[in-house]
């Protein structure tokens, strides 16, 4: 049987502060003030600063290495050190086996900030500063940007850190995404997508910039999407860059699916790269399937900004590992080929997961994410979305994550749709028959 299958998503540890409401302006206290005070008075006044648990990271704890068929992942097929070594240059791979293994720079190896900004139009090495990961630039940004007085607007659903960290500071409203069926046949169309429905989700213009209020100071964005695959159209990020600018708004841009458009059309350029007071977040993860080296960065053409989030990285990693930086340079020198690599795999997976849908006609609606390597469709059957994700787990070892571990708490939730992840090689092709036999098993009367 399954380990408590559906975990309290707003699950509290005893003694921590209480969570709050979106609606209740949260103060940012430390620690010791929280102690102090005392929880249960905090949460009278609204006060307590503390975050939720990070419901898709605790899923995963127990579930993303014990799983047999982890069908959900959100990076691609990674690569051996020994694969990456190969793509390296004589005098590449001699500077990683002949490193230094002491502390780094706070900033980045200065090589490595200068490869990172290659990647960019405009940036500099002077205009990056590295991280620990995507999660600690999230953290850090947010961390130095905002106050108590603050309003932040974040789309919904989405990684729970771009609500979470937010809304232990200040004030945070979420967007709904749109799917194309959503919108009424008089809609204003703002944009090149979505009334007509050649896209699956796109971002209301008009409800954003109705959300916008004097306090406004931060709009968080991910393009391509996680968990829908979304891509915003050209027309669309202007719009939004306009809005931005004429309030005077922070865009906080995470790109960590970059590159993994499964149509080269859809790319957008770097937030950084068009908007002055654009912070676009980056990481060797996802796109380029190296999670474990643990390197991101964040890039903007507001050089104080990243002094002050530089000065604030003191306190969390400090500098990130020696011998990641040398692997990570050799990756983003080779980046054409590891990408390149990448998309094709994305291209022939997403062609096998389309056919096993199509086999099984009205159980699964689905339409092709525009970029990564995660889709968010919506189960159909008369059991539910929650019931289906359970059934695989426990009767066949597929995992995949259902709706209910994107809960918000800015907004409603889809019901019955489930994050599935394409990025993998044997193990999505394995995953994918397990899948099929499952289905084969239950839904005989659907098979085409």
């Amino acid at each position: 049987m399954i380990r408590q299958w559906q975990r309290q998503v707003f699950h509290k540890t005893p003694g921590a502060c209480a969570p709050v409401a979106a609606s209740v302006r949260v103060s940012h206290l430390s620690d010791a003030i929280c102690s102090a005070i005392g929880a249960s008075r905090l949460a009278e006044l609204g006060m307590s600063g503390a975050m939720r648990d990070f419901g898709l990271e605790v899923f995963f704890s127990e579930w993303e290495f014990s799983a047999r068929h982890h069908m959900t992942a959100s990076d691609v097929e990674s690569l051996s050190s020994a694969d990456l070594l190969a793509l390296a240059s004589d005098d590449d791979r001699a500077a990683f086996e002949n490193l230094w293994l002491g502390y780094t720079e706070t900033w980045g190896a200065p090589d490595l900030r200068a490869e990172i900004a290659a990647t960019y139009d405009t940036m500099t090495a002077e205009t990056v500063l590295c991280h620990a990961g995507a999660g600690e630039g999230i953290y850090a940004v947010m961390r130095v940007l905002l106050d108590a007085d603050d309003h932040v607007i974040v789309p919904v659903p989405n990684y729970q850190s771009a609500e979470t960290v937010p809304l232990a500071i200040c004030e945070v409203s979420g967007i709904a995404l749109r799917r194309a069926g959503d919108w009424p046949e008089n809609a204003s169309g703002r944009g090149a997508d979505g009334a007509d429905g050649t896209v699956e989700w796109r971002i209301d213009l008009d409800e954003l910039e109705a959300a916008i209020r004097p306090n406004t100071k931060l709009l968080s964005l991910n393009m391509p999407h996680n968990p829908t695959g979304m891509v915003m159209s050209r027309t669309d990020l202007d719009a939004v860059v306009g809005l931005c600018r004429k309030h005077g708004l922070y865009l906080f841009s995470d790109e960590v699916y970059r590159g993994l458009e499964l149509d080269p059309a859809d790319q957008l350029p770097q937030i950084a790269d068009v908007y002055e007071r654009g912070i676009s977040l980056n990481v060797m993860s996802k796109a380029y399937g190296l999670p474990g080296l643990r390197v991101g960065w964040i890039a903007s053409p507001d050089t104080a900004l990243l002094q002050r989030v530089e000065r604030y990285k003191h306190y969390l990693s400090i500098c990130n590992s020696a011998p990641s930086e040398r692997l990570a340079l050799i990756a983003l020198r080779a980046r054409e080929k590891i990408l390149g690599r990448n998309v094709a795999l994305l291209a022939e997976n997403v062609v096998l997961l389309e056919q096993l849908f199509a086999d099984f006609p009205g159980l699964v609606e689905w339409r092709r994410p525009q970029g990564g390597c995660v889709g968010f469709p919506r189960f159909c059957g008369r059991e539910g979305g929650e019931v289906f994700c359970k059934r695989l787990l426990e009767e066949d070892g597929v995992l995949l994550l259902p709706a209910s571990l994107y809960a918000s708490e800015l907004s409603e939730t889809r019901d019955n749709h489930f994050r599935i992840g394409f990025g993998r090689d044997a193990v999505f092709k394995d995953g994918l028959g397990a899948m099929r036999a499952h289905m084969e098993r239950n839904y005989t009367s659907l098979l085409t």
